[in-house]
C-alpha cells in the first residue's frame, strides 16, 4: 500500500510519520513544500515529493499510485485561512480523484456550525469538501477536541498557566465542556484507519471523558503535582483573555485569541463510531499527562505546535538573505577548539540555555514582541541540546542547519523588516552574523538605534559560544 502523508512537518504529522516508518506493508510518501526541512531519517525510509495544495499543477505527481492519502493541512496563521482551507481542500480532492486514491484520511475538530468559531468552522468546513465525491473516494474523518501531548498548543498552554499561578482568575468559558484526549491515541486511530474497509464516508469523534476546561485545568496541575484554585469571573472579555494567555504562555496574541474564540462553544463527542471500527481502548487523561510530562523532562518530544510553518519559513528567508542590507559580522578564531564542538555550543542557543550573555535584554525585546502580537522569547525550545530545521528556538525558527558547520536562524518576532541570525564555521573560525533587510525608512530607524545594543549582545555572544565550547568534554 502507498501512503501519501501531506503535513508531514507538522504536530501531528511529525509523530505520524513516526508511526507509520514502524509499520510494516506500507511505502510512504511525504508531500513537502520544502525537502530540506525532512530529517536524515525520512530521507532514509520514506519517498519524498515536492509539492503544494495552493499549486494543483504540482499535486498529480505527489498523488500518483497513491491509495491513501492522509490530509493535515490547515492555514491557521494567514488572515484569510477559510479561504484558504476551502481553496486548498478542494484542490486536494480534485487531484485524488484524478488520480484514482482510494481514501483520504483526515483530523478535524469537534464541534458544530452553530456555534463553532472560524478556526472551528474552517476544519468543519474542510472535511465537508473533502467527504463531497462518495462515488469517487471514500472519506475517513476523525474529529479530536483538546489534544493532550507534549508540544500541543492546549497543553503548552494549560501547563505553563498552572506551573505559574497558584491562584488563577478564569472566564466565563472555563464551565464550557469539552472531550480531551491523548495525542498518543490520536495517532493510533489515524493508523488504524488504514485497515479500515473501503466504503461510505465516516465521520469518527473520538475521546472519552467529557469536563469543563477548568476541570481539565485542575486535573492536569493534579497530575504534575500542583494543588491550584480558579476563581472564575465575568468580567474577562475574549480580547482580555487573550492577552492574559499571551502574556503567561509561549503562544502569540494570534494564536491565543484563535484559540479564546473557540472557548465559546462545546467540543462533545457525538458519536460512538470509534468504539464499533476499532479495538482501540484510550489511554486516560492522568495517563496522557504523565507521558507528556515525561517527554518533556526527557527531552523527547517529537513536535511541537510552532512546527508547523516550517517548509514556508524556510523558502521565505534563506532565499532572500542575499537581499540583507545591514549586516553585523563578527568573525573570531577558536584555535584548537574541535569545530563540533563549536557547532554544539551555538546550536544550545536560546531557550533555558539563554543567549550567552544579556539575558535580560533578550527577555525585554520578547515582552515587547508579546505585546505587539509576536511569539515572545517564552515559546523557547523543543530540545535543549538538540535542533532540526522547522524548529522554534524562542522567537527564531530554524531555517537551515548543516552539521558541524552552519546554523541559521529567521526573526519571527515583531520587525519592521526580516531578520536572520547565522553562526559558520569555516576552517578554524566562527563567523556570525545578523542580517536585516528593513522595511523602508522606519527599518533603518530601527537598526541604527539597536546598533549599541547589537554591540554589547553580539560581540558578548560570539565569545561566549567559544567559551563553552572550549569547556566541553
Amino acid at each position: 500500500m502507498r501512503v501519501l502523508l501531506t503535513g508531514a512537518n507538522g504536530y501531528i504529522g511529525r509523530r505520524l510519520k513516526h508511526a507509520l516508518i514502524q509499520k510494516e506493508g506500507i511505502d510512504i510518501r511525504l508531500m513537502v513544500r520544502n525537502p530540506d526541512s525532512l530529517s536524515s531519517a525520512a530521507n532514509e525510509r520514506c519517498e519524498i515529493v515536492k509539492a503544494d495544495v495552493m499549486s494543483p499543477e504540482t499535486l498529480d505527481d505527489a498523488l500518483q499510485d497513491v491509495e491513501v492519502a492522509y490530509y493535515l493541512i490547515h492555514g491557521l496563521t494567514h488572515s484569510n485561512f477559510r479561504d484558504l482551507d476551502r481553496q486548498s481542500a478542494q484542490n486536494f480532492l480534485d487531484a485524488c480523484i484524478r488520480q484514482k486514491v482510494k481514501k483520504i484520511i483526515y483530523l478535524g475538530g469537534l464541534g458544530d456550525k452553530q456555534t463553532g468559531s472560524e478556526h472551528l468552522l474552517s476544519r468543519i468546513e474542510t472535511g465537508e469538501i473533502l467527504s463531497s465525491a462518495p462515488e469517487s473516494l471514500q472519506c475517513i474523518w476523525f474529529r479530536a477536541g483538546v489534544i493532550i501531548g507534549s508540544g500541543s498548543a492546549s497543553f503548552e498552554i494549560i501547563r505553563n498557566l498552572v506551573q505559574k499561578l497558584p491562584v488563577m482568575i478564569t472566564p466565563k468559558w472555563v464551565s464550557t465542556l469539552i472531550t480531551p484526549i491523548g495525542v498518543d491515541d490520536v495517532i493510533r486511530y489515524l493508523v488504524a484507519a488504514l485497515e479500515l474497509e473501503s466504503g461510505e464516508n465516516r465521520m469518527i469523534d473520538l475521546g472519552e471523558e467529557a469536563m469543563s476546561y477548568g476541570d481539565l485545568m485542575l486535573r492536569i496541575a493534579a497530575g504534575m503535582g500542583l494543588k491550584r484554585y480558579l476563581i472564575p469571573v465575568n468580567l474577562l472579555t475574549p480580547k482580555l483573555s487573550s492577552y492574559w494567555l499571551t502574556l503567561f504562555t509561549p503562544v502569540p496574541y494570534g494564536v491565543a485569541s484563535s484559540l479564546i474564540e473557540g472557548l465559546k462553544s462545546e467540543v462533545v463527542t457525538t458519536n460512538t463510531l470509534r468504539h464499533e471500527l476499532f479495538t482501540i481502548t484510550p489511554h486516560t487523561l492522568e495517563e496522557a499527562v504523565h507521558h507528556a510530562v515525561e517527554e518533556i523532562e526527557s527531552n523527547q518530544v517529537i513536535s511541537r505546535w510552532s512546527d508547523s510553518g516550517a517548509g514556508a519559513a524556510q523558502s521565505d528567508s534563506s532565499d532572500n538573505i542575499a537581499n540583507a542590507i545591514f549586516i553585523d559580522r563578527r568573525v573570531v578564531d577558536f584555535g584548537d577548539i574541535p569545530p563540533q564542538n563549536v557547532y554544539r555550543s551555538f546550536c544550545m542557543i536560546g531557550g533555558e540555555s539563554g543567549w550567552f550573555g544579556y539575558d535580560w535584554l533578550w527577555k525585554i525585546r520578547g515582552v515587547i514582541d508579546k505585546l505587539f502580537g509576536g511569539a515572545g522569547i517564552n515559546r523557547g525550545r523543543r530540545d535543549s541540546h538538540h535542533l532540526r530545521v522547522g524548529d522554534s528556538v524562542d522567537f527564531w525558527k530554524v531555517v537551515d542547519l548543516v552539521e558541524d558547520e552552519r546554523l541559521l536562524l529567521f526573526a519571527q518576532m515583531k520587525l519592521p523588516g526580516k531578520a536572520w541570525l547565522e553562526f559558520k564555521i569555516q576552517e578554524h573560525t566562527l563567523i556570525q552574523s545578523a542580517y536585516f533587510y528593513p522595511d523602508g525608512v522606519s527599518g533603518r530607524l530601527y537598526w541604527y538605534a539597536l546598533i549599541p545594543i547589537h554591540h554589547l549582545i553580539f560581540s558578548n555572544m560570539a565569545s561566549s559560544i567559544l567559551q563553552r565550547a572550549e569547556n566541553m568534554q
